[in-house]
């Protein structure tokens, strides 16, 4: 007899990099997590707002992702703020190294969200920072939108 736990779903965003970032390709990766790590997402205390990726050794890491001690761990709990392997194909590792190349390019998380097999997944983005006008026009544009939202109710 098989047992069908239903676990919540997670979807943590990451805000502030669509108002920092322009984004131009997003990437969809897995995460090496331990134990206490995976269950501390899934009562959703993680945060991304300060997170980068950054490649060491031909490997993706994202550094700087809070994700906090689980509340019932033990003394075997993680560490908040430790460096975390990201899992991508060769094919896209190789595509990110000659993008980052460029100037100006970085490499964002987005969003931490769990797939339909219970796997926690953080979408990446290759995004270059916006100037101070870009950001002008994202505020300007965000607030007609939502004029135009309160006219139509």
């Amino acid at each position: 007899m098989a047992s069908t736990s239903i676990t919540k779903q997670v979807d943590i965003r990451n805000r502030r990099a669509s108002f920092e970032y322009s984004f131009l390709e997003t990437y969809s990766a897995g995460i090496v997590l331990t134990g206490t790590e995976i269950k501390s997402i899934r009562q959703g205390k993680a945060n991304l707002t300060e997170a980068y990726c950054l490649f060491l050794n031909d490997e993706l890491f994202i550094r700087s992702m809070n994700i906090s001690p689980y509340t019932e761990g033990t003394y075997n709990n993680h560490e908040p703020l430790r460096d975390r392997k990201l899992l991508l194909t060769k094919r896209e590792l190789r595509r990110l190294v000659e993008k980052l190349k460029d100037q100006g390019l970085t490499i964002v998380p987005i969003r931490m969200y769990t797939s339909d097999r219970g796997f926690v997944k953080i979408d990446i983005a290759l995004a270059k920072g916006k100037k101070l006008y870009d950001k002008r026009d994202s505020i300007k544009e965000r607030d007609v939108t939502r004029e135009m939202q309160r006219e139509r109710y």
